[in-house]
């Protein structure tokens, strides 16, 4: 309640009244006997405070029951404690599986994750969102750049915008940390796993890349030729089933073919479904192995062999390396020593001049150029990660669905 000028009592607004019964940084202040500045000390763990003051604003806090602003304390101190995804694409298994890995290790560290869909390469679109993650209240910025929209974005920000990029394996330094799946050692073992049926070569359905030579296409190839088996015409087609069916339906028609790689399990349903109608039985008459073993692979008539691709896994370790890169510092590396070829790696890239136009720039930790271990993402030892590195790939074991989720790996496969 207010006191009107003519001394008539006028009811306070919700609002008024709200703000009234919060405590500010200044009500501790007071209660506490020192300065804002003391107190927004304390607040951030600040050496320069002497062990009874911190005692004495900390009580003050209690007793005032203050809750300090998150956002505004953490764009005191550069940007928020935040992450902010860039996609163009929230449906499609791989996007949506890293975004949940990325959500998972954000929830659990206590923080907050915005999500930015950019529906084209077109400048327009690119200079929109990358505005919207150049503010400071976009906090750590991971771009899944598993397409072209996602690349041009990527390389449209700013150097001071801490980020990490989502890559393929094959994927060009672009001046940022980039983390990727082993899919060309892991397409390059499905493969032989046909061959090893007996099958003289195998056909492959690619999907979209954005370089046009993606990790699961090259690994393909690296089979067929080990072994000296002749390399089929790619057949390229959408991320839709429907362009998947329309392959099938010119796969079917050749009688040569009798193994097929499919470049993710929706293609593979595709690709199945035209054989079906064109009157070729699976496995029987041809061998379909399919990729990223989504939910439910394992339960079609008959199950569907597919390559097992830990992309919650691969959105956790890219959490991690985006909370390094906005605090300037590494991750920790937890095996010293030479690295294995199963370790999962990071590749952390040389150092690039600051954009003429950017009003800051972030100090580079000083091993700049390094590789280092990431902690291995996920609960097994076998991690499926592969982080790319510059003129080189260290790529780590990946692990394969059967038809029988308890069967070995490719047991029984269509």
């Amino acid at each position: 309640m207010i006191r009107s000028y003519d001394g008539e009592v006028a009811p306070t607004s919700p609002r008024a009244s709200r703000d009234a019964a919060v405590p500010s940084i200044r009500d501790v202040a007071a209660a506490a006997g020192v300065s804002y500045q003391t107190v927004s000390r304390v607040l951030n763990d600040s050496p320069r405070v002497r062990p009874e003051t911190r005692a004495t604003v900390l009580a003050a806090i209690e007793q005032l029951g203050f809750r300090p602003s998150r956002t505004a304390r953490a764009l005191s101190l550069g940007r928020a404690r935040g992450i902010t995804v860039v996609t163009s694409d929230t449906v499609l298994y791989g996007y949506a599986a890293t975004l949940q890995g990325i959500e998972e290790a954000a929830r659990t560290a206590g923080m907050s994750v915005g999500v930015r869909v950019v529906e084209s390469a077109e400048p327009a679109e690119v200079r929109q969102a990358v505005e919207y993650v150049s503010d400071a209240s976009a906090g750590a910025v991971v771009v899944i750049a598993f397409d072209t929209t996602g690349v041009t974005v990527l390389e449209a920000l700013p150097a001071h915008v801490p980020a990490v990029a989502v890559a393929e394996p094959a994927a060009p330094d672009r001046g940022r940390v980039a983390i990727a799946l082993d899919e060309r050692g892991a397409a390059a073992d499905a493969t032989r796993h046909l061959l090893d049926l007996g099958h003289r070569t195998v056909h492959h359905v690619a999907i979209p890349s954005e370089g046009g030579q993606g990790g699961r296409l090259a690994g393909w190839r690296d089979a067929l030729h080990a072994a000296g088996a002749a390399v089929p015409e790619v057949l390229g087609c959408g991320w839709d089933i429907a362009s998947a069916y329309a392959a099938g339906r010119e796969l079917a028609a050749d009688p040569q073919v009798t193994a097929i790689l499919c470049g993710n399990d929706d293609i593979a349903q595709g690709v199945r479904r035209a054989l079906y109608d064109a009157g070729k039985d699976v496995p029987g008459h041809v061998s379909i192995v399919g990729f990223d073993d989504i939910p439910g692979a394992a339960y079609w008539t008959p199950a569907l062999t597919t390559v097992r691709m830990d992309f919650p896994g691969l959105g956790r370790a890219c959490f991690d390396a985006a909370m390094a890169e906005l605090s300037g510092h590494p991750p920790a590396d937890p095996s010293p020593g030479p690295p294995g070829p199963d370790d999962p790696r990071i590749h952390r890239p040389a150092p690039r001049p600051p954009d003429a136009a950017s009003p800051e720039t972030r100090p580079r930790p000083p091993d700049a150029g390094s590789l280092r271990t990431l902690p291995t993402p996920g609960p097994s030892a076998a991690s499926p990660l592969e982080h790319a590195a510059t003129g080189r790939q260290r790529r780590a074991r990946s692990k394969h669905a059967g038809n029988d989720p308890a069967k070995e790996a490719f047991a029984g496969g269509v």
